[in-house]
């Protein structure tokens, strides 16, 4: 497979919880990755690091092929977008209004929101399936549908590469599954690159053609989740007795209890 990014040797550190120790991966073209670990592992660093909110102290992400320190930032956003963890519900925006930020890194500095834009936020909100809700304010929208919008946002970019931090945090089972889906239609049908940290280690299993598993700032294991997924992965990860049985193609994990010491 192609890669699209790569991160070569990054190092980064502020404190010894968030630390992240000469670490080295490619993503690929098309693929929808999960990255799990335990709290305190480097997962939301990484991503910080890939998308250039963080200066790494050591090595270099590459953007298809090229340093991303030779990237003007609207030239990333047209080809990668984050979505972090928390953000802010309260905003006194319309969901269409969500959405058209998302173009903003294809205006020039006197250019505002016209006409010419607005195929791209039809297109975004039609997607996502957010077409009845685009005059709708944020605040009147459940969980998933906020989140749906601010994905909408996302691709309103025309992004190669979506960086999602925890998508399916403080909601429901059946609005996980709703954002899930989604992300994985974007990726069928868009071609679009998902690189996305999850806690659920079952959702991530299901949802994802790749697993890197990280821990105090390093891989410690990575490839498609049947390879990933044991019971000796579950005691060295995350400390937890584990049955681990296939559904398919797709492990499922069974936590027993915590591991217990020896000594």
């Amino acid at each position: 497979m192609e890669g699209i990014l790569k991160a070569e040797h990054l190092s980064y550190g502020y404190t010894d919880s968030y630390l992240i120790k000469d670490l080295s991966l490619q993503f690929n073209r098309g693929e929808m990755v999960s990255v799990i670990g335990p709290n305190g592992s480097g997962k939301s660093t990484f991503l910080r690091l890939l998308t250039r909110l963080l200066k790494p102290e050591d090595g270099t992400v590459y953007l298809e092929g090229q340093d991303m320190k030779q990237w003007k930032n609207k030239e990333v956003a047209q080809k990668m977008t984050m979505l972090p963890q928390v953000h802010d519900h309260k905003l006194d925006l319309t969901v269409r209004d969500l959405v058209q930020h998302g173009r903003y890194s294809y205006l020039k500095w006197y250019q505002d929101y016209g006409k010419d834009q607005s195929s791209h936020i039809d297109w975004a909100l039609s997607v996502t399936q957010l077409v009845s809700f685009q005059h709708r304010p944020l605040h009147t929208l459940s969980g998933g549908e906020r989140q749906r919008a601010w994905i909408a946002m996302c691709i309103a970019q025309k992004p190669t590469i979506l960086i999602l931090d925890e998508p399916t945090s403080y909601l429901d089972i059946s609005h996980q599954l709703e954002v899930l889906e989604l992300l994985t239609e974007l990726n069928q049908t868009l071609g679009i690159t998902i690189i996305m940290v999850l806690h659920d280690v079952n959702q991530a299993a299901r949802y994802s053609d790749r697993i890197i598993a990280m821990k105090q700032g390093k891989v410690v294991r990575q490839g498609i989740p049947k390879e990933v997924y044991d019971c000796q992965f579950f005691r060295d990860v995350f400390s937890i007795e584990a049955k681990v049985h296939l559904d398919g193609d797709t492990p499922i994990c069974s936590p027993c209890g915590l591991v217990r010491s020896t000594t």
